[in-house]
């Protein structure tokens, strides 16, 4: 991995190699909109991109119901925080999507950015970057393809950056966000070809509410009708199962409208419901 920094915390200057890549990489852009989730990726890019144009750059969030509440709200603090220019876009569930297929990570950014991109127009802005890296490219992301058709950089996954080298650069910049678990929407939490309902996402983003409550974090509840199917890392396994959380846990989630808890003993892992698509294709 690629990090030599040296930090001076009274100019937040971070000299590092990456970092001035990716720097000198946006200046040339002259003017951008950032696609700011507030996830560890995008505050990074937002927060460089702020360094390298200033006031040459807005930093835009949009929410949909299935983005959570709590992505929303961190998203706010840190433009503020980092006197970032920052606007909201709100979007209701695109009708393409409302039955989960496959291929919903394409069909929402396609809906997404196509938004981003009437905004950017409007400012006079013609390049819209977000926060995508190499370890996107491991995993199932059809979304990616929306992206290419619509014009929109991805300045990390350019330079070649892992999360891992974006991590190290936020901590090292002193951002909060360098050890944010991984997020993604809530969309995630359902499994493929089942309809969307705004009564089913809401039920969802209270379960995690009452894990982030209890402090469980870097997990997941995916929603099988009447199960709710818990991921959390294995480390975290002892922890949950042999205290008080485990009981707090089932009251919790039950009261959300499950009727069964269980964990699922492989752990958290990004992408779980990816594993149907494999099963489907060996059948076809």
């Amino acid at each position: 991995m690629e990090i030599s920094f040296t930090i001076y915390r009274k100019t937040s200057y971070v000299k590092t190699s990456p970092y001035q890549r990716l720097l000198q990489h946006i200046k040339a852009m002259g003017r951008a909109v950032v696609a700011f989730s507030g996830g560890v990726d995008s505050s990074l890019l937002a927060y460089v991109t702020h360094q390298a144009l200033g006031d040459g750059m807005v930093a835009i969030t949009i929410t949909t119901p299935y983005i959570p509440e709590w992505e929303i709200d961190a998203a706010r603090l840190f433009a503020k925080q980092h006197n970032i220019g920052h606007e909201i876009i709100q979007l209701s569930i695109p009708a393409t999507i409302l039955h989960n297929p496959p291929d919903r990570c394409y069909l929402c950014k396609k809906e997404l950015f196509s938004a981003l991109r009437r905004r950017a127009e409007k400012m006079c802005i013609d390049t819209i970057i977000d926060g995508s890296n190499i370890d996107d490219l491991s995993d199932y992301r059809p979304g990616m393809r929306a992206l290419g058709e619509l014009n929109i950089a991805s300045p990390m996954l350019e330079l070649g950056l892992s999360k891992d080298t974006i991590r190290s650069l936020s901590r090292a910049l002193g951002l909060e966000t360098w050890n944010r678990p991984a997020s993604a929407c809530l969309l995630s939490r359902i499994p493929y070809h089942t309809g969307i309902t705004p009564a089913e996402l809401k039920r969802i983003a209270r379960a995690e509410t009452a894990l982030r409550q209890l402090n469980i974090s870097g997990s997941r509840v995916r929603s099988h009708g009447d199960i709710a199917r818990i991921e959390v890392p294995v480390e975290s396994f002892t922890d949950l199962l042999l205290t008080g959380l485990r009981g707090q846990l089932i009251e919790k989630i039950k009261v959300c409208g499950y009727t069964y808890v269980t964990l699922d003993l492989e752990g958290y892992q990004t992408g779980s419901l990816n594993k149907t698509l494999v099963i489907e294709d060996s059948h076809e």
